[in-house]
């Protein structure tokens, strides 16, 4: 019994590793343009020759700093989807700041499934 449960675990594990890999980029791109959202970046498709020479030199899917009259912006390009998330040094406090809380919030839940799996694995040991 024990071998059966270790097996279905393992099984488990590998099937979730492997889900996780194929979207793992899928679900970090949504995530950060959501965290950008929230912040307070604002959306923009350039259109105009600046925007759009600036656009075309960003990296995508990194969020960079660029210096414009003295005044921080921040520019993160999905260039799958043609926009630009465009913001300012407010904007990118705030989003370090939700970007924080959400890491802090992920490591909780971590440790909330390591100890429930370290319960179970006790349960099992003594059922067995």
């Amino acid at each position: 019994m024990k071998r059966l449960f270790t097996g279905v675990k393992l099984i488990g594990s590998l099937g979730l590793l492997v889900a996780g890999l194929c979207s793992c980029a899928s679900t970090e791109v949504q995530n950060t343009e959501s965290l950008l959202s929230a912040a307070g970046f604002r959306t923009e498709t350039p259109s105009t020759q600046a925007p759009l020479a600036t656009y075309n030199r960003t990296a995508p899917y990194k969020l960079e700093r660029n210096t414009i009259s003295g005044e921080g912006l921040y520019w993160y390009a999905d260039k799958k989807k043609g926009v630009a998330y465009i913001g300012g040094d407010e904007a990118y406090q705030r989003y370090r700041q939700l970007a924080l809380q959400q890491s802090m919030a992920e490591k909780e839940r971590e440790a909330q499934y390591a100890n429930y799996i370290d319960h179970i694995n006790q349960v099992q040991s003594k059922n067995l």
